[in-house]
C-alpha cells in the first residue's frame, strides 16, 4: 500500500469516525477499547490467554472491517459478535475462579461487551437485512 493511500485510508477513517456520535466515540476510546485492552494483563490468570484472544479478537476482526470498508459501517459489530458473544457466555456460565483485582476486571469487562452486544447483534441484523451505508462516506446514487 503506498503512501497516499494509506494516509487516504487514515483520512476516511477518520472522516468517519468523526461522523459517529459524540456518546459513541467516547464509549469506545474511554471504556471498550480500554476494557478489552487490559485482558492483556491477566494473561498468567485462570482463562486469561482465552479471555484475552477473545476479547482481542473482537477489537481485530473489526478494526480489520474498518480497514478494508474504509469507515465504520454495521458490518464492524460482526467481530464483536463473533468473538465477544462467546467470551460472555464463558463469563456467565463458565466463569473462572477468580478474586480481587482479576475477580472485578471479569465483571467489567462482562458488563462492558454485554452492554456492547446489545447494540452490535442489532447493527449487525441491520447489516445483513442490506445496511451497508459507511459513516462518513457520500452515497453514491446509480448513474
Amino acid at each position: 500500500m503506498s503512501t497516499t493511500t494509506t494516509q487516504s485510508v487514515f483520512a476516511d477513517i477518520w472522516r468517519s469516525l468523526r461522523a459517529l456520535p459524540i456518546w459513541v466515540i467516547l464509549w469506545m476510546s474511554l471504556l471498550l477499547g480500554p476494557v478489552n485492552m487490559a485482558s492483556i494483563a491477566f494473561l498468567s490468570e485462570p482463562k486469561g490467554i482465552l479471555i484475552a484472544l477473545l476479547a482481542l479478537g473482537g477489537m481485530a476482526a473489526s478494526i480489520t472491517t474498518l480497514i478494508l470498508h474504509r469507515g465504520f459501517s454495521k458490518r464492524v459489530s460482526g467481530g464483536h459478535v463473533f468473538f465477544w458473544t462467546p467470551l460472555v457466555l464463558i463469563l456467565i456460565f463458565a466463569r473462572p475462579v477468580a478474586t480481587g483485582t482479576y475477580d472485578a476486571y471479569l465483571t467489567i469487562l462482562l458488563a462492558t461487551n454485554l452492554f456492547s452486544l446489545v447494540f452490535d447483534i442489532n447493527d449487525l441484523r441491520l447489516w445483513l437485512c442490506g445496511d451497508r451505508h459507511v459513516l462518513g462516506q457520500e452515497q453514491r446514487k446509480p448513474s
